[in-house]
């Protein structure tokens, strides 16, 4: 009778674990299915799981650990730049083959395929638009689209955009994220470093506003010419910035590098940064650069007013 007991009472167990076993994988795939879904969003950092609505209110800066998430083209600039403000610019603008370039598989095709994949021409968008009532001419790179890489479209795109902004007298930011210049286009992707870096100059003697602010990550042909050209560089927390890559250096210099080597919190303390910005606070920061820097056209009488002012303090 006993044994019949222990029997029953072992078997009552036995369901109870897998019952609770089967649950516990059902809960499991149901969650897995739910962030299939892009319901939830698991954080590459620290593994927490976060409403995917609740994220992007928090424009996909993780509420647990503050991690970064990447956010495309379209998102940034919704976040960025006011409602119905936004003018695409040269959009009819397109990427071609000139050198009939081939590696696993034709430029051509490679190219056709991210653009249908993603619904992007290339790897820019830019256009004028307001940051809370301020004009601006904004650039965003889109690392979805080959890695953000720099061809010819990227600088064509960007050097019309910054003559816009220095022809209407407005500042340029320009966000930027990319592994370099695309080396499907040989020269002719390099000498986009060149042509955008002379636009800059001539909005630079124009007296004008150039913000550049760099993404994760922002490496290459890019961090070797516009990206590096600011009048105020800003970076987000956390964020890759570097020109070659921390396997190529450590080969070539024969020596280990730092942990944090290239982060946007090295090149702050290095000088190469001005800022580090949370990318909640990026828009407010934006708006008070531009604030600060607008022209301001001072009558006469108050130029001497002022000047006498400073004088005055000076002697005193």
């Amino acid at each position: 009778m006993a044994n019949n007991e222990e029997s029953r009472g072992l078997k009552s167990l036995f369901d109870w674990f897998a019952n609770r076993r089967k649950s516990g994988s059902t809960s499991l795939e149901r969650q897995e299915r739910e962030i299939a879904d892009g319901l939830w969003h698991k954080c590459s950092n620290c593994g927490v799981l976060t409403y995917t609505k609740d994220l992007r209110s928090n424009l996909m800066v993780c509420v647990e650990c503050g991690h970064h998430n990447r956010v495309d083209s379209d998102e940034r600039i919704r976040q960025l730049i006011d409602r119905d403000t936004w003018k695409p610019l040269d959009e009819h603008l397109r990427p071609t083959d000139p050198l009939q370039f081939r590696d696993r598989k034709p430029y051509s095709d490679r190219l056709r395929e991210t653009q249908e994949k993603l619904g992007l021409i290339d790897a820019v968008k830019t256009g004028l638009g307001q940051i809370n009532g301020l004009p601006v001419a904004l650039g965003v790179m889109d690392f979805r689209f080959m890695g953000g890489s720099m061809g010819s479209v990227v600088g064509e795109k960007l050097t019309r955009m910054i003559e816009q902004a220095t022809q209407r007298r407005y500042p340029v930011v320009i966000v930027c994220t990319s592994g370099g210049a695309r080396m499907q286009e040989g020269m002719l992707s390099l000498m986009q470093m060149a042509k955008i870096s002379a636009a800059l100059q001539r909005h630079q003697d124009a007296r004008l506003l150039y913000i550049p602010v760099l993404t994760n990550p922002t490496t290459g042909g890019v961090t070797a010419s516009f990206a590096m050209l600011g009048d105020i560089i800003l970076a987000e927390p956390k964020a890759t910035i570097g020109f070659a890559g921390r396997r190529v250096i450590e080969q070539t210099l024969r020596e280990k590098l730092p942990d944090d080597f290239q982060t946007a919190e090295d090149l702050l303390q290095h000088g190469f940064v001005d800022e580090i910005v949370p990318r909640t606070q990026l828009k407010n920061t934006i708006t008070q650069l531009i604030a600060l820097h607008q022209p301001v056209l001072t009558p006469p009488h108050m130029v001497l007013w002022e000047t006498m002012s400073l004088t005055s303090s000076a002697a005193e």
